[in-house]
């Protein structure tokens, strides 16, 4: 059993058995451990935790130094031996204490080999072992750590008991287990979260007609919860069915401190075990809500989803719109995936990157000694689609001097290098991305008209993010599963705090933005949850939630302005349009 050893003052050495998950040190009389030096010592001065792998020791608060081994620390993992000094007063921790008792003690060494066990069993948690055999091998080792011939995990759920482990001394399944362990021993352990010992089971006048004793023929009977912060999480259950008097209070204390320790590696277990069912659970669904590699089930993706199978088959031009960070790229790959042209490449260009003076080479190429630096001959980018798919991404920062040979080129579908005078053919589908409205960039005569029809055979428009109701979180989780692969963070969800701020954000940069904050949350967070001030999404940036009234009057003042700027101004007929009374009009442009 763990102890602290001490002397106070000079006087005769005092020790104290570790044995709840968080022991308290300081002054006052209600801490665990009670040292008297008020000068010195602090009311609450520190704490030792079991987190069910380790013990550590940490400050309570940064005006209660500690040392560990001569060293000050404000937290420290403890080890056998280790040296702690709080105030004048100098500590012993010991994994084990022999008490007055010698290390052949039994009853000690199987405190040191339970101590071992519990180690291992966490060690295994974080290597992904099942649940169940851990389970089973926790078992195993309580039989063999008490001498039992049976032994029975009984968790609660649902609040209702439900048997775990059923395991003998052969660490077999003992076979029909529920039918024969449900008894009052363990409906006594569970309403009063006392540990129970009955030394002569088959004769005890309150314990010998329990349906355990009787099936399973026990002698020597032990019975404790399972506790973790003081929620019962089950019991711990063991008989001998051939020696009377085997479990005696050493043997009691003994498996009492066992399970306050194992209730938190259950505790871990369930929690991982159910984590994973989740992220299992969470992979099915996303698989399901996947098309290629756009994730989304709302109705306006749908929309997108069922343009895209129809247009894929159909070798015709197609124009994407939507703002920065929507997807246009994935959407453009996923219409060549599906399309006839899938054996062949596609290419990608950004319009909005190539210098003026470079673009009409950069797409149609050049023959050696074009211009200067044309140090040989060149094929341009579509050449490089031939047989595939070219993908003009930002398509509106052309310049209007290449857009007339690129109309040329989807006329013809024959390009000319520059500098040279025989045209070559080409075999390739068009697709065109645009973050600008080019229907007013036709009007505004930055586009030509001719190109935008030629372009916008087929047109899919992807809305932004927060028009896309729960697909924000679903993307989020998915990119998260992915960064905390990449960057192996220890990261496993979000909080509900977070997934509320994800829900609210008016996420102007759209997914971009998302895995951008999402990859600095994964990289920076301490915990295994990601809050919404690990992707900066606190308060202050988060839009203001209004009264209903409110909000109301505040739409009907935009949609007034909106409707008299498509009316030019002319109020007469804003409010014929909208069929109010033309003093609205005024009373919503004095607001204004």
């Amino acid at each position: 059993m763990p102890t602290l050893t001490w002397r106070p003052n000079g006087e005769d050495r005092e020790s104290h058995a570790i044995s709840k998950s968080i022991t308290t040190i300081g002054s006052d009389a209600s801490n665990d451990v009670v040292l008297s030096n008020k000068g010195v010592v602090g009311r609450r001065h520190a704490q030792i935790v079991f987190d069910g792998r380790m013990f550590s020791i940490s400050e309570v608060d940064n005006k209660c130094p500690i040392a560990v081994n001569g060293k000050q620390r404000r937290k420290s993992k403890l080890s056998h031996d280790d040296r702690i000094n709080i105030g004048d007063v100098e500590m012993l921790f010991r994994i084990l204490s022999t008490l007055g008792r010698q290390t052949s003690d039994p009853i000690t060494q199987s405190a040191i080999e339970g101590l071992r066990q519990l180690q291992t069993f966490s060690a295994k948690l974080m290597a992904h072992e099942k649940l169940s055999d851990i389970l089973d091998e926790l078992m195993d080792s309580v039989i063999s750590l008490m001498g039992a011939s049976k032994g029975f995990l009984v968790l609660c759920e649902d609040g209702r008991p439900e048997i775990k482990v059923a395991r003998n001394l052969h660490r077999e399944n003992v076979e029909d287990a529920i039918s024969q362990m449900s008894d009052s021993i363990v409906s006594q352990v569970l309403e009063t979260k006392t540990p129970i010992i009955v030394s002569d089971a088959m004769n005890d006048t309150q314990f010998r007609t329990a349906e355990s004793v009787i099936n399973l023929k026990l002698n020597s009977v032990m019975c404790v919860p399972l506790l973790e912060r003081g929620r019962l999480l089950g019991v711990i259950y063991v008989g001998n069915d051939s020696i009377k008097g085997l479990f005696e209070a050493r043997s009691l204390d003994l498996l009492s401190v066992f399970a306050a320790q194992a209730s938190m590696v259950v505790q871990n277990a369930l929690l991982l075990d159910d984590l994973r069912l989740k992220n299992k659970s969470l992979s099915e669904e996303l698989k399901k809500q996947r098309f290629g590699e756009i994730i989304g089930n709302s109705k306006p993706m749908l929309e997108v989803f069922r343009k895209v199978e129809k247009v894929a088959t159909a070798d015709v031009s197609v124009l994407i719109t939507g703002e920065t960070g929507t997807g246009k790229e994935l959407i453009a790959r996923e219409i060549h995936r599906r399309s006839q042209r899938f054996g062949g490449p596609i290419v990608t260009v950004n319009c909005g990157a190539i210098p003026e003076s470079l673009m009409e080479s950069e797409f149609f190429g050049h023959v050696r000694g074009a211009f200067t630096g044309a140090v040989s001959t060149r094929a341009g980018k579509f050449q490089a689609a031939d047989k595939g798919t070219i993908f003009l991404d930002e398509i509106g920062e052309m310049p209007l001097s290449l857009q007339v040979k690129l109309l040329r080129v989807i006329q013809e579908r024959q390009v000319v290098k520059v500098g040279a005078t025989k045209p070559e053919p080409l075999d390739i589908r068009i697709i065109a991305a645009s973050n600008r409205n080019l229907s007013d960039e036709v009007a505004a005569k930055r586009f030509r008209e001719d190109l935008f029809y030629r372009l916008n055979v087929v047109h899919i428009d992807l809305p932004a993010v927060r028009d896309r109701d729960d697909d924000i979180v679903l993307i989020a989780r998915f990119l998260l599963k992915r960064y905390v692969e990449e960057f192996d963070s220890s990261a496993k969800g979000f909080t509900p705090g977070a997934i509320r701020a994800i829900r609210r954000y008016h996420w102007p940069g759209n997914v971009r933005e998302l895995e951008n904050r999402l990859k600095k949350a994964v990289i920076l967070c301490d915990g295994t949850m990601i809050g919404p001030g690990d992707l900066d999404l606190g308060e202050e940036t988060l839009p203001e939630i209004l009264p209903l009234a409110e909000a109301k009057e505040k739409f009907q003042q935009e949609y007034v302005r909106q409707v008299l700027a498509h009316n030019n101004g002319n109020r007469s007929k804003t409010a014929r349009d909208l069929n109010v009374d033309p003093r609205t009009i005024f009373r919503y442009l004095e607001k204004a």
